[in-house]
């Protein structure tokens, strides 16, 4: 793990800060890198949740421009090098949504562009009231594209279509509003909000939380029929868990489940 994104686990939370406050937290080659290696250890481990944070005055502000603009010394102008750079980007966001574990955003301040895609990837974000949202690229004449992906499955069509070509920023209550974030909490807040989110998330059953979110995003892409019928095997296997016996049993005797530590 490198200094540029750093790691902390507590009682079965994982949280990773993005630490690159000088690039505004952009998502450059070794932020990338340094999340897919985080993803992946987490992935495979027990925590329960993950918050993701950023150190400084922006949570991101997308990708790292300056690298974008030398790949362009390329012979073919930048093409393949950008392409793969948008596989390796699409691949981490990815990987946050098929995380066994929910994922928190904590938002401080600007998430633009891709900033504003890893927001929308998240399963549960928090933003401090004086955070804006936007997908601003058409602002330097690149179209936002690949964010356009992970914001249009969170808000309508025409308010995302209107950040996309128009450039404009959401407020923190605008996107609260709209359904990009969750809460939008004045900044003395935020740490403790999200605390809160994690601290529940943390005390279900992990093996619940865990069908639960792959289900959720699954079904989510599935005509309706499909949805349902994927849904009923996910209930019957969760059913089979004897922690979700005894988590019925305990709410049917009015006492506390003793689940499986």
């Amino acid at each position: 793990m490198t200094d540029i994104l750093l790691r902390e686990d507590r009682g079965g939370i994982a949280t990773l800060t993005l630490n690159d406050p000088g690039t505004l937290n952009a998502l450059s080659d070794e932020m990338l890198a340094a999340l897919a290696g985080q993803l992946s250890d987490i992935a495979a481990s027990d925590l329960r949740v993950v918050i993701l944070r950023a150190a400084g005055r922006a949570f991101c502000a997308g990708h790292h421009l300056r690298q974008m603009q030398a790949m362009r010394q390329a012979e073919d102008g930048g093409q393949a090098a950008f392409a793969d750079l948008f596989d390796r980007c699409a691949a981490v966001m990815g990987q946050i949504r098929s995380l066994p574990q929910p994922v928190v955003a904590r938002v401080q301040g600007l998430a633009a562009a891709a900033g504003c895609q890893l927001v929308a990837t998240c399963d549960l974000a928090v933003a401090a009231e004086e955070a804006q949202f936007g997908v601003n690229g058409v602002n330097i004449g690149l179209f936002c594209s690949t964010p356009m992906v992970a914001l249009t499955r969170n808000i309508g069509r025409k308010r995302a279509f209107e950040m996309l070509s128009m450039g404009q920023f959401l407020s923190a209550e605008d996107a609260q509003a709209a359904g990009l974030i969750n809460r939008a909490v004045p900044m003395e807040a935020l740490d403790a909000s999200v605390d809160d989110f994690a601290d529940k998330l943390a005390g279900k059953l992990p093996s619940a939380v865990r069908i639960g979110k792959g289900l959720f995003h699954a079904q989510a892409e599935m005509p309706i029929d499909d949805a349902y019928a994927l849904a009923r095997d996910a209930m019957v296997a969760n059913l089979g868990d004897e922690d979700t016996a005894e988590g019925i049993q305990a709410f049917l005797e009015k006492r506390a489940p003793r689940w499986t530590p």
